[in-house]
Order: structure tokens, then sequence, then C-alpha cells
């Protein structure tokens, strides 16, 4: 989903369940933060842009496109999502996708079709 979206790992804004998303509540999205794609950042990876993926409360944003978080839900160390992403020649996809939160600070990624998986490493902010 991730090249079928066009959405370098877009994914999900998570809350803690119970709680709805508060703007500026950091706690409340454990995704929240810049990553770089099926490679640890650092270094030149950590410069390259079509390696980078930001996930912020509502949107997500790589080299590919720009998605937005339709709705997401978090049960445990697992958000789904469902988003849509604009990619070039303007087109729209709609998608769900899976984030996996790892001890590493690391998110496992799966789209619906499990076409694209993938890892993102966290940076250092």
């Amino acid at each position: 989903m991730f090249a079928k979206l066009g959405c370098a790992l877009l994914v999900v804004a998570v809350t803690v369940p119970g709680l709805a998303p508060t703007v500026g509540a950091e706690d409340d999205f454990p995704l929240a933060g810049t990553y770089t794609k099926d490679a640890r950042c650092g270094g030149e990876t950590a410069q390259r842009e079509d390696l980078r993926v930001k996930i912020t409360e509502n949107k997500i944003e790589s080299n590919m496109g720009v998605c937005t978080i339709l709705h997401r839900k978090r049960d445990g160390r697992t958000v789904e999502a469902q988003i849509e992403c604009k990619v070039p020649g303007d087109q729209l996809i709609l998608g769900d996708v899976t984030f996996t939160l790892r001890d590493d600070k690391a998110i496992d990624f799966d789209d619906q079709d499990h076409t694209s998986p993938a890892v993102l490493y966290r940076c250092s902010e």
C-alpha cells in the first residue's frame, strides 16, 4: 500500500483508548515524528528525501505524496487507520493500513493487501 498508495508510509494518528485526540497531545499520538523507510535513521540515510516519512496527528508526508488520516483506532501496540492519499496526477486513493509499535521505537507497517510491508525507523528530533 506504501508504493500502491504513493505515500511512503502513511499512517495513523493514534489515540489512547477512550480518549479523543487533542491538538498538541503528543502522548496520545505515539506515531508522531520523523522516520526513514526500511533503513535506520542516521548519517546519509537521515538526509535522503526518498526515505523520509513525517507523521503528524492528522497527516503523513513523504516524497510519494500527502495522506490525510480519516479514521484511526488503537489496540495496544497496533494502530489501524483509514487514509486518503493525494498522489501525483491529482489522484485520490483510499486505503486501510496497520502500524505496529516495536520495542526499538520502530514501526512495522502493512497495507490491507499486504503488498508493501515496511519498517519505519524513528529519527531523533
